[in-house]
C-alpha cells in the first residue's frame, strides 16, 4: 500500500471518527490529498460544500499548528464551538479576549495543546504576534474567505494583503491553503499572486447546488411577499437581507408585529445589540432574521431553509455567497431575489457614496450590470450564475428555478425587438434605458423634444405599452445579448451582434415577457419545495420535532447553537432509521464516535423507549 493511499486511508477514518460521515466528497478529498501530499493550494467550493473539513482533517494530520486566518469573530467562535463539540483541541485570538485569554492561548499553542488556532489577518501586522508566531512549529496557514485579498473582489479587506510577508517571516515556510465560496477567473489570478501560492493545485469543485431552488421575482409587492413567506413558513429558519438600515428595521417592526419570532442586524445597532440578536438566531430562539450585509459571512448555521433579498446586491459575489447561506446541510432550500428598478438605483447611490479610486468604482458598476442582467434573464438562474463565474457545466436546465419551472408560453417578441433596435440604432447608441423607452412611448418630456426625438420614425412605435413595460423589455433583452449597456452611473445602450441579426430578419426572439406571480413561491410551491416533499416523503415530522427538542436541550447544557450538536439532516435521517443500538446510530451520516460518546445517549434513549410500534400508522 502506497504512502498516499495510507493517508487517505487515515484521513477517512478521522472524518468518520469526528464528523461521522463514511467518506469525502469528490472535491474535499483532492484538497486533502493535496495539503498532505505538501502543496500549496486553493480550493473554490460553495457556501456549504465543506471547505472548513479541508484543512482541519490535515490539520489533525500534520505535526505542528495549523493557523486559520478568518475575518470574522462570529466565524471563529462558530469554528472553534463546533470542533470543541466534537473533541477537537483549537482556539481563537480575537478582540473579545483579555490580555491574560491571548498569553494563555498563545502557550497552549506552544504547549502542543492546540492543532488549530484562528485569527484575524488585521493580528498578523502587529510585530509582538509574528514574533510569538515565530517561536511555534506551523505547519498549514489555511486563509478562508480569501476572495478578501483582491481588490477586484467584493469583500476587500487591505489587513489580507499582510498574509504573503506574514508566511515568508515564519522560520520555515508552510503549506498554504486558500479557501473560498466565490471567485471569477479574475479574482482567482489575484489570490494566487497577492497569497504568493507556489505552484499551487488549483480546485475548482463546482458552485452548482442541487438543494437550492433559486427565484427572481420582478413587479410584486416586496413587503407583502415577506410577511406572507415569513408568515407561511414561521417554523423554518430564514434570512431576510434588505440593502438600507431603514428597510431592515421596517420589515423587522412589521414581522414583530405579526407575531413572527424575528430579530435584526446592521451596522447602526450596537455591538452588543448584534451579538445578542445573532446569538438568538443562531440558538433558534428566534426564527428569521432581518439584516443588511454586514449580517452572515461565515455563520456556519445549517438549518436556514430560506434567503429571501428584500433588495438586489451589488454583484454576483455578494448574492451567492448570502444566498448559499440557505440549505448548508444539503436540504432542499430556496434562495429568493424580489427585484424592482429601483434596486439599481439604490446600488449606484451607494457605490457614489463610498470613497474609492474611479478604476474601482467602474469595476463596481460593471458588476452591478451583471448583476442587474441576472435579475432580468429568462434562462435557467443555475446556467447563468455559472456561466458569470467561468464554469464549465451541462447545458442543461436545472429544473428547478424560477425560469426553469415557468410555465407560461413564449411569446414571439421579434417585432418589438425590431423597434427597440432600430429606435438605439436612431437614437446613435448614445442614451440609456428610459430615455430610448420614453422615445418608444412617444412622449412629451422635454429632453425628447429638446433632442428632436419626436421626427424619429420610431417615436411612438410602442405607444400601446407603458414606459416601465418597455423598459423591462429592453432590460430583459441586454441580459440575452441583444444589447450591452456601458458601465458607469448612467449606462448607454449599444447594439450587440445579434440585435443586427434580428433585424435583418435573420433571427427570431422568443421571451416570456409579463412578471411572474409570486404566488407559487411563496406558498412554498415551487420546484425546490414539491422535491422537498417528495425526497422526505419517509421523515416522521412528530419524530423529528421530539429530536429538535431534545437537541436544544443539549445545545442549552453545553451553551452551543443547536446545530452543533447534530443538524437537521442528520436527525431527519434518525428519524427514518429509528437506530436501536450504538453501531446503528453510527451509521447516521453525522454521528461520529466522538459525538455519540458526547450526545448520543439521549436520543438512542428516546428511540428504545418508543420501540418501532409508534412509527407503524404512519406509512399504513
Amino acid at each position: 500500500m502506497s504512502v498516499e493511499t495510507m493517508k487517505l486511508e487515515r484521513a477517512q477514518q478521522l472524518l468518520q471518527t469526528y464528523y461521522g460521515y463514511p467518506d469525502f466528497r469528490e472535491g474535499q478529498k483532492r484538497i486533502v490529498h493535496s495539503l498532505l501530499d505538501g502543496s500549496d493550494t486553493l480550493g473554490i467550493m460553495p457556501t456549504g460544500g465543506g471547505k472548513s473539513i479541508c484543512y482541519q482533517i490535515p490539520a489533525l494530520m500534520l505535526p505542528g499548528l495549523t493557523l486559520v486566518v478568518s475575518p470574522l469573530i462570529s466565524l471563529m467562535k462558530d469554528q472553534v464551538d463546533a470542533l470543541t463539540a466534537m473533541g477537537i483541541s483549537a482556539a481563537y485570538i480575537n478582540s473579545t479576549l483579555s490580555g491574560k485569554e491571548v498569553n494563555e492561548r498563545i502557550r497552549a499553542a506552544k504547549r502542543g495543546d492546540l492543532k488549530l488556532l484562528y485569527v484575524a489577518p488585521e493580528r498578523l501586522e502587529v510585530d509582538w504576534f509574528r514574533d510569538e508566531m515565530s517561536a511555534l512549529s506551523i505547519s498549514c496557514v489555511a486563509v478562508d474567505e480569501a476572495h478578501c485579498v483582491s481588490q477586484w473582489g467584493h469583500d476587500f479587506r487591505t489587513s489580507y494583503l499582510s498574509v504573503a510577508p506574514f508566511v515568508h517571516s515564519l522560520p520555515e515556510r508552510p503549506i498554504v491553503a486558500a479557501f473560498t465560496a466565490t471567485a471569477t477567473p479574475e479574482v482567482t489570478e489575484d489570490m494566487v499572486r497577492l497569497l504568493h501560492l507556489e505552484q499551487p493545485e488549483v480546485f475548482v469543485t463546482g458552485l452548482s447546488r442541487d438543494n437550492l431552488a433559486m427565484s427572481v421575482l420582478r413587479g410584486e409587492n416586496k413587503r407583502e411577499f415577506v410577511m406572507k413567506y415569513a408568515e407561511a413558513h414561521s417554523h423554518q429558519s430564514g434570512i431576510i437581507y434588505a440593502a438600507t438600515r431603514k428597510d431592515v428595521d421596517d420589515l423587522y417592526e412589521r414581522l414583530r408585529s405579526a407575531g413572527i419570532a424575528a430579530g435584526r442586524y446592521h451596522a447602526g445597532m450596537t455591538d452588543d445589540e448584534r451579538a445578542a440578536s445573532q446569538e438568538a438566531f443562531l440558538y433558534d430562539d428566534i426564527r428569521v432574521i432581518v439584516a443588511t450585509n454586514a449580517f452572515g459571512m461565515g455563520i456556519d448555521k445549517s438549518n436556514v431553509r430560506y434567503v429571501i433579498h428584500f433588495s438586489m446586491p451589488k454583484n454576483m459575489e455578494a448574492y451567492i455567497q448570502e444566498a448559499g447561506r440557505a440549505g448548508r446541510d444539503g436540504e432542499p432550500s430556496q434562495c429568493i431575489l424580489l427585484f424592482s428598478a429601483q434596486d439599481i438605483i439604490t446600488q449606484k447611490f451607494l457605490i457614489e457614496q463610498n470613497p474609492q479610486d474611479s478604476d474601482r468604482k467602474h469595476n463596481e458598476y460593471r458588476k452591478l450590470q451583471q448583476m442587474v442582467d441576472y435579475c432580468y434573464t429568462t434562462r435557467c438562474l443555475r446556467n447563468a450564475m455559472l456561466d458569470y463565474f467561468g464554469e464549465e457545466h451541462p447545458d442543461k436546465p436545472c429544473g428547478i428555478c424560477s425560469s426553469c419551472t415557468d410555465e407560461r408560453e413564449l411569446v414571439d417578441m421579434t417585432i418589438d425587438a425590431q423597434k427597440i433596435f432600430s429606435c438605439i440604432h436612431r437614437m446613435r447608441e448614445r442614451f440609456g434605458v428610459s430615455m430610448v423607452a420614453s422615445v418608444l412611448k412617444g412622449s412629451r418630456n422635454k429632453k425628447v423634444l429638446q433632442y428632436g426625438f419626436d421626427d424619429l420614425s420610431t417615436y411612438g412605435a410602442m405607444s400601446s405599452r407603458t414606459e416601465k413595460e418597455i423598459s423591462e423589455i429592453i432590460n430583459v433583452m441586454a441580459s440575452e445579448g441583444y444589447l450591452m449597456l456601458s458601465e458607469g452611473q448612467y449606462p448607454v445602450l449599444k447594439l450587440q451582434p445579434l440585435a443586427a441579426d434580428v433585424l435583418k430578419g435573420q433571427r427570431k426572439v422568443m421571451q416570456r415577457m409579463p412578471a411572474k406571480g409570486a404566488a407559487e413561491v411563496a406558498n412554498g410551491r415551487s420546484g425546490g419545495s414539491r422535491r422537498h416533499d417528495h425526497s422526505q416523503s419517509a421523515v416522521n415530522e412528530t419524530v423529528f420535532e421530539q429530536l429538535r427538542l431534545i437537541r436544544r436541550e443539549l445545545a442549552g447544557r453545553e451553551h452551543v447553537p443547536s446545530y452543533i450538536i447534530f443538524n437537521d439532516a442528520t436527525l431527519r435521517e434518525m428519524s427514518v432509521v429509528c437506530p436501536q443500538t450504538e453501531d446503528e446510530m453510527l451509521n447516521v451520516k453525522g454521528v461520529g464516535e466522538v459525538k455519540f460518546r458526547k450526545y448520543g445517549k439521549p436520543f438512542l434513549d428516546f428511540f428504545r423507549e418508543q420501540g418501532d410500534d409508534r412509527y407503524d400508522s404512519d406509512y399504513e
